[in-house]
């Protein structure tokens, strides 16, 4: 069965307080933690607080402070301090600064309320706050909530309402709502005139509303409030607040109100006066500095002093602070039903069981368990009820959610209560989240997969929590042990580091979202045209939404009279009307927000009629523009290579293209050569690297020659880098390094790209988008634990190269932080033994061992203390020099290496201290110990000392003899033997510890015991009827231990069968009774001690015969009782109004011994043998019957009771009344229609 588990201890052993402070003004929080290596975190808003010219951060030790300077309202917030495991809230008020009177400086009256509220006895409120810290308000709409209650204010008198929605859709049940005060308080059965709850449904958007209207509200309803929502197996809850604030007082005094009671019941009658209202008002100067307790301050006054102190610090009500003084002096009373009560708090697991005890005065009394103020039936196996002597137990078995409540024993009126926590099993992620990337509006989904269906489970992106909103932007899907996030139409915006909890583990992956890749359905092309002509560019890309500006020359084209930019659609125009000569050029058209152009060349002809010699030499026109002959062209692999050269000469010369020696032809499809009048084209489509070279234009006629060299280089991204290599890796990172590529593609590299992937997904993510220029590079934001592979992209002015191939596998992982409590636990003159504790964080790596390291005191060389690493919490090192001063480390190792040393706080001198000699007495040993003749007895007594301290037994002050006992003694122990005890080995047995002139002793009484003798003397002292009296005297040998009783019996000299008569009997005579008569009886006896009964018992020399005598019997004679009694009338008779005309009955009731004789009279006449009447006689009730009454039976009747004891006269009167017929009640009608006309 699973040990009850209390609440964990804080962290802290101080914890900061809410305080107030004014506007302008300086404040600090401080907190001082258990441990003072403790790391510590300032938090406001949940948000990390850094340390700044508006936050100052401080530690000294375990002491640690938050001071806030130049306090504004926006400071008024809720801050927390956390330190491992525990998270303290608290809070900072800001008040404004009191207005100054402009006339005279003087600060403004106080208000009605002085500094310290006047303290009044707690009123009853609807229900009692349970918990004395501020309930956790943050809304969590992970659950079944829709829409939470929120906190609330609410000023006396006035209305206020707390709203929750639960949605239903996923729900197999109508949920259930409960509304609680406090802790357990059901705000159900306190529906009434200032409490209502409403519940509605709406069929369109199947949400259940639940409404609590608080009307009137009242000083005492502030506090804590919870509201429950379930559904079958699904439960979920939230806290608010509510804050009622007084009423503001009215600008005329009302001398009515100002006495008023205290009551809290609404009787006005009620309550206590309280004058607090027609004190005059004064000024209080409020000191934010320190809070006074002033009930510390009246508990140590004496009580003369009491009305000096309530003046002092403006306590009012003097009659409730008496009263509450009071009741703190009470000292609370020793419980008289329990001995041991329950713990106040007990924690399980799920599905686990646990036992509940408490120890009782009374063995034989009857408890009584509770669960929340109902009483637990046992019923099933759920519940089981034990009582073992004093103890009773409760078992709960299976413990569930429904079974975290309040638990209570009752004895009697007195009960003790505890609480049980029910703890659920951590949920483990089982499939882990992958990283992914998109495209801009593309769905992203997100999935999981944890260890137990139906667990809940809390979404946050880059560390904020993710809800259900109005757009829908998220939505949370569970399908069993799968639980996914969906995004509609991913954006930018949702890119970052996606983290899935719950309460046993967490998952990361990143999101990455890319705008999508534009495609070119039709490129614009180069265009040749005359003056006078139009000119259009035209080009189509896949998105319509795309905007793109145009370019000439690298100027942008502005729109005018002649020029129109057009976009229709996926279609994109430039429009030239007109041409002139200006307008030749390069026309690029670029697409907003990507890193491509499309370009083209629009050449402008111009027809010229001139007069030249019949005969021109050739001529090659390349330096036009102040440019040499010879020129370099750079174009990038795949696109095209277009050379236009401008050649003149009469008759036209032929044109012939060379790339080194070898004429250039069109037999290659890649390549054409064009000649027209005024002008040489050399195309190259898809230019590729050994296009690259010196290309040489020769033009020929009649008339001469030209030669003119070309040259062209081809650019082209460079070739993928060499496999990355992982240099280190860390608890989330990792620096990898790589080699730049062979090729750089004809342009200087300009950086790098580097992706990522976890080793069992087929997604990489992009790591930097900006060219990263070294070759060095730290990737951070890994999980730790999870293998990664790394890849590497070469960019250059062209473009981006092909991925490197992957690196090896790698794992991020952290040292362990250093080993906990490293001490020396023993010191001798040549070893050390060290102890340390398991570091607090392991990590994702198994802990390999650790290394222990000493070094000598003046130098930094550490020696390895012994060779490889060791598994266990502590080390003997041995084989050091006495009397040198060693420093000691010990460190941690796995597979990232060791962590950081954990050294001891000065150096240690090898030399065995002295301890003084201690001897550890069992428990069970320090009274004495009692064996059995036969019996095997081994004493281990435990002693301590340094050196080996020298043990030494005896016996009743003599040596102990070898013979009688065996000792066997070590260092740290010794042990006394017996193989077979006998009553010789009885005794005192000291032991004593020495070492030099320093000792201890202690001492051991050992008894051993035997069967005792028989008794003695046992002789018949006296027989009558059929009883005999015995007597014996004790036994000689009582077995070495006390004579707890004997054993008595009898048999019948026939049968010699032995009866017992009485057994443990204590005394040493008794009378044995009940014998039967004729027959001849013997007795014997036996004595009793702790060991059993005697092996022999002693018998009576003789016998006894019980005598057979005559027997008369005498009855008793009793004198009879006299039950007469004189009649007595126990209900008289009552005076009656009758009709005439109807029976009519008159009764009453008599008592009296013998039975008395009844006589009725009327008017004093008897009229018991008249037929109008008939009287009636039962169980002593009287009954008259009158048959038909007329007017003249009227008068007074009278009952009389006679017997020989006495009589009784009782005696009423009888009106009988006329009857009323139909015609007298119409005359009274009539009457009254006539007086009204």
């Amino acid at each position: 069965m699973p040990e009850p588990v209390k609440k964990p201890i804080s962290a802290f052993a101080r914890k900061p307080k809410t305080q107030e402070a004014e506007e302008g003004s300086s404040v600090i929080f401080e907190a001082e933690t258990e441990k003072p290596d403790a790391k510590v975190k300032w938090q406001c808003n949940s948000k990390d607080i850094a340390s700044d010219s508006k936050y100052i951060i401080a530690a000294d030790g375990n002491k640690h402070s938050l001071t806030i300077k130049a306090i504004t309202k926006e400071d008024a917030s809720v801050y927390a301090v956390i330190a491992g495991g525990s998270k303290v809230k608290f809070e900072l008020k800001v008040v404004s600064q009191p207005a100054e009177d402009p006339a005279d400086g003087k600060p403004e009256e106080a208000s009605s309320q002085p500094a310290v509220a006047p303290v009044q006895e707690e009123t009853p409120a609807p229900a009692q706050a349970g918990d004395a810290h501020p309930p956790d308000t943050r809304q969590d709409l992970t659950g079944l909530f829709t829409e939470k209650p929120q906190s609330g204010e609410v000023t006396v008198g006035e209305n206020i309402t707390f709203v929750a929605k639960v949605n239903a859709e996923s729900l197999l049940k109508k949920p259930t709502v409960k509304w609680f005060k406090g802790k357990w308080m059901d705000l159900a059965s306190k529906s009434g005139k200032h409490l209502q709850l409403k519940e509605t449904y709406d069929r369109n958007t199947k949400v259940y509303t639940f409404e609590m209207h608080i009307i009137a509200a009242k000083a005492n309803f502030a506090g804590g409030y919870r509201c429950e929502v379930s559904s079958k197996d699904k439960f979920d809850s939230c806290n608010f607040d509510l804050t009622v604030h007084e009423a503001r007082a009215p600008e005329g005094l009302d001398i009515r109100a100002a006495f008023r009671r205290t009551s809290t019941d609404g009787n006005d009658d009620s309550g206590e006066l309280d004058f607090s209202t027609l004190l005059k008002k004064r000024t209080v100067q409020v000191h934010t500095e320190t809070d006074v307790d002033v009930w510390n301050i009246l508990s140590q006054a004496p009580p003369s002093e009491y009305e000096k102190i309530a003046f002092q610090y403006g306590i009012t009500d003097l009659r409730g602070m008496l009263k509450r003084l009071k009741k703190m002096k009470k000292e609370e009373k020793k419980s008289e039903a329990f001995l041991k009560k329950l713990d106040p708090a007990y924690q399980v697991s799920k599905g686990h069981k646990i036992k509940l005890a408490v120890e009782v005065a009374n063995s034989d009394i009857e408890v009584k368990w509770l669960k929340n103020g109902q009483e637990i039936q046992p019923t099933g196996s759920k519940y089981i009820f034990e009582s073992v002597g004093n103890m009773r137990y409760l078992t709960i078995n299976h413990c569930s959610l429904a079974d975290d409540a309040a638990y209570s024993c009752k004895v009697g009126d007195e009960k003790c209560t505890t609480e049980l926590f029910v703890k659920e099993p951590p949920i483990l992620i089982v499939k882990n989240l992958e990283d992914q990337m998109v495209m801009k509006g593309e769905r992203v989904e997100l999935e999981c997969e944890v260890s137990e269906e139906g667990a809940n489970v809390k979404w946050e992106k880059d560390g904020v929590e993710l809800t259900r909103d109005e757009s829908f932007k998220y939505r949370f899907k569970k399908d069993g042990c799968k639980h996914v996030l969906i995004i509609n139409e991913a954006t930018k915006e949702d890119c970052g580091h996606y983290k899935v909890k719950t309460n046993g583990g967490e998952s990361m992956a990143e999101v990455l979202v890319q705008e999508k890749e534009l495609e070119v359905y039709q490129s614009i092309a180069d265009l040749t045209v005359k003056a006078k002509d139009q000119a259009v560019f035209k080009c189509e890309v896949s998105d319509e939404n795309v905007r793109g500006t145009w370019y000439k020359n690298g100027v942008e084209v502005k729109p005018d009279a002649r020029v129109n930019i057009t976009h229709i659609g996926r279609i994109h125009k430039l429009t030239i009307d007109d041409v002139k000569p200006e307008d030749e050029g390069d026309y690029t058209f670029v697409p907003d927000g990507y890193a491509f152009n499309l370009s083209a060349k629009l050449n402008f002809l111009e027809v010229k009629i001139d007069y030249v010699p019949r005969q021109d030499p050739p001529k090659i026109h390349l330096d036009c523009l102040g440019r040499t002959a010879e020129s370099t062209i750079v174009v990038v692999a795949g696109n095209k290579l277009r050379l236009d050269v401008p050649i003149t000469g009469d008759p036209a010369p032929t044109v012939i293209w060379t790339k080194g020696e070898k004429v250039v032809t069109e037999g290659d499809g890649r390549v054409h050569v064009e000649t027209t009048k005024g002008h040489c084209v050399f195309t190259i489509e898809c230019a590729e690297r050994q296009d690259e070279g010196i290309y040489s234009v020769v033009v020929r006629n009649p008339a001469g020659e030209d030669t003119a060299d070309i040259h062209v280089k081809v650019v082209d991204v460079p070739d993928p880098p060499m496999a990355p290599t992982i240099l280190s890796v860390g608890e989330d990172s990792c620096v990898v390094q790589w080699e730049p590529p062979l090729f750089d593609g004809g342009q200087p590299i300009i950086g790098y790209v580097l992706e990522r992937k976890k080793l069992k997904s087929y997604r990489w993510m992009r790591l930097n988008f900006d060219p990263y220029p070294e070759t060095t590079y730290e990737a951070k934001r890994m999980i730790e634990g999870v293998p990664y592979e790394m890849r590497v992209y070469a960019v250059n002015s062209i473009g981006m190269s092909r991925h490197s191939p992957a690196s090896q596998p790698f794992v991020p992982i952290a040292p362990t932080s250093e080993p906990l409590g490293l001490c020396v636990d023993d010191v001798s003159d040549t070893s050390i033994t060290l102890k340390w504790r398991r570091p607090e964080r392991i990590g994702s790596a198994d802990l390999e061992g650790y290394g222990i390291e000493y070094c000598k005191e003046g130098t930094d060389e550490w020696i390895p203390a012994m060779e490889g690493l060791t598994e266990r919490t502590s080390m003997v090192i041995k084989g050091l020099t006495t009397g040198d001063k060693l420093q000691f480390r010990v460190r941690a190792y796995n597979m990232a290496g060791p962590s950081a040393p954990a050294t001891l706080a000065q150096p240690i001198t090898i030399r065995e201290i002295m301890q003084r000699p201690k001897i550890w007495l069992p428990r069970n040993l320090r009274q004495t110990l009692i064996k059995k003749v036969g019996d095997t007895m081994n004493i281990v007594i435990p002693f301590q000392g340094k050196p080996r301290p020298k043990v030494t037994w005896s016996k009743d002050g003599e040596p102990l003899d070898p013979t009688l006992a065996s000792v066997r003694n070590s260092e740290v122990d010794t042990i006394l033997f017996i193989r077979k005890t006998e009553r010789k080995h009885s005794g005192k047995y000291e032991l004593q510890v020495q070492i030099e002139n320093v000792e201890d002793k202690a001492a051991v009484t050992l008894q051993v015991v035997d069967l005792p003798g028989p008794p003695e003397a046992l002789k018949i002292v006296d027989t009558w009827g059929f009883n005999v009296a015995l007597e014996w005297k004790p036994p000689k040998d009582n077995g070495n231990c006390e004579i707890t009783g004997y054993t008595i019996q009898k048999a019948d000299k026939k049968t010699m069968e032995w009866y017992t008569v009485h057994d443990q009997y204590r005394r040493t005579h008794c009378v044995v009774s009940n014998l039967i008569m004729g027959n001849e009886y013997v007795f014997r006896v036996f004595s009793i001690n702790l060991v059993g009964l005697s092996p022999e018992p002693y018998c009576t020399k003789d016998s006894v015969y019980i005598q057979k005598t005559g027997i008369i019997y005498k009855p008793p004679s009793y004198k009879d009782h006299d039950f007469t009694e004189a009649p007595k009338f126990t209900r008289p008779l009552v005076d009656r109004s009758v009709i005439a005309g109807y029976n009519a009955t008159l009764s009453c009731a008599v008592r009296g011994i013998p039975k008395p004789k009844v006589t009725w009279y009327k008017n004093k006449m008897d009229i018991s043998n008249e037929a109008k009447y008939r009287t009636i006689s039962k169980q002593g009730v009287l009954t008259l019957e009158i048959r038909k009454p007329c007017p003249f039976d009227g008068g007074v009747y009278t009952c009389k009771a006679v017997n020989d004891s006495g009589e009784d006269i009782v005696e009423c009167k009888l009106e009988v009344r006329p009857q009323i017929t139909r015609e007298d009640k119409k005359e009274p009608k009539k009457e009254k229609i006539q007086e009204a006309n």
